[in-house]
């Protein structure tokens, strides 16, 4: 059933008028380009987002929607719709979470079939309502009780039980870290950490300070030789680790170690950064794909822009390379606020073009956008 952003916000509009959002503050940055300004990265993002709202009004919703690629986009959104002004973004949330009465996916254990519970968790801390994170707190307590003691070979299930590849960094101890968070329960944050480092173990190389994709990549190479990392894949990843840290308390027993692995992997990823300011899609053999990739770019812009707003991040050392990746995903906006060079769902590096898109990239741009905005 299509959505009528218009017959939704005036639903919620009620509730808006009565109910206090927080607004961030910022301050003008030092660069003098137009298009780093607040203002500007505003209009930026609310461009990107509103084509995907229009897409999703007058096309549908392709994929079940608590399914991960959209998951990904409603992080962006979630932030999004606290420094807009527009209340149609977090009324499309509600909506969204209506229709899902609050649920996550089918796959019970799938990291990301309860991607989605970010955007619940988000949800919650503004609006206090415990039916938009009961079902998932019931599925965090029976997360925490699972042995977790299988080993992370890739072999067929194991995706429904552990997580085995990357990408699942972002989408499960995010909302495990969330829902610690808005409950004040520290046993959440507890597993989250326990399993990030269980998948760290097994799929982080020290040596090269990225993550493969998962264990059938581990004796994979690329067309020059060198080890197969995904950047998409990398950019989970970092997103990730943003956004357990942003969940964690400074008192907490393994930040020192998270802290440490962020910034292990941002000095490495801003080293392969193109003359551009984009990533490819694989980050080591950058040539056999020659070309701007928007997913991972929006998730390195974000970590990087997010450690230097937390003054993890030396600010002088990688603010130019968050403006550089920020112009660089500007230059992939179509005029109608379509998001192009975003690599197709997979798992390894792969071709894409000005005209591929989906919406796991627009949340990366939205998250990209959302701290360099909050940037002082």
């Amino acid at each position: 059933m299509k959505i009528s952003i218009v017959a939704l916000f005036k639903k919620y509009a009620p509730f808006f008028l009565a109910a206090t959002i927080p607004i961030c503050t910022h301050a003008q940055k030092s660069s003098k380009d137009p298009v780093l300004k607040p203002s500007a990265i505003l209009a930026s993002m609310q461009q990107v987002a509103d084509w995907q709202l229009h897409n999703w009004d007058t096309g549908g919703f392709k994929r079940r929607k608590y399914d991960w690629t959209y998951a990904a986009a409603y992080t962006g959104l979630a932030e999004l719709s606290v420094i807009s002004k527009d209340k149609k973004y977090e009324a499309l949330l509600l909506k969204i979470g209506e229709d899902l009465d609050w649920n996550t996916g089918a796959r019970r254990f799938m990291a990301d079939d309860y991607c989605v519970a970010q955007m619940y968790c988000k949800l919650y801390a503004i609006h206090k309502d415990e039916k938009m994170i009961a079902h998932f707190r019931q599925l965090a307590d029976s997360i925490i009780q699972q042995p977790h003691t299988e080993s992370l070979e890739w072999k067929p299930g194991i995706t429904n039980r552990e997580w085995a590849w990357c990408d699942a960094l972002f989408m499960g101890p995010t909302a495990l870290s969330y829902l610690s968070t808005v409950t004040g329960e520290k046993k959440y944050l507890d597993i989250a950490t326990k399993l990030w480092w269980k998948t760290t173990d097994y799929l982080y190389d020290t040596a090269e300070h990225l993550y493969f994709r998962d264990g059938s990549y581990f004796d994979k190479k690329e067309k020059n030789g060198q080890k197969v990392f995904w950047s998409r894949g990398n950019g989970w990843v970092v997103a990730g680790l943003a956004r357990v840290l942003e969940n964690m308390p400074s008192n907490y027993p393994d930040r020192s170690r998270f802290i440490r692995l962020y910034k292990d992997m941002i000095a490495r990823i801003g080293s392969l950064q193109q003359p551009d300011g984009s990533w490819h899609a694989s980050l080591l053999d950058p040539d056999s794909y020659p070309i701007k990739e928007t997913s991972g770019t929006g998730f390195y812009t974000y970590a990087i822009a997010w450690g230097i707003n937390h003054k993890i991040l030396d600010k002088k050392t990688y603010w130019p390379a968050a403006a550089k990746a920020w112009k660089a995903l500007l230059d992939a906006v179509h005029a109608d606020g379509k998001l192009g060079n975003v690599q197709p769902i997979g798992g390894a590096p792969d071709k894409v073009d000005v005209n591929s898109t989906d919406t796991y990239g627009v949340g990366a741009f939205l998250l990209a956008g959302s701290e360099l905005y909050k940037m002082k």
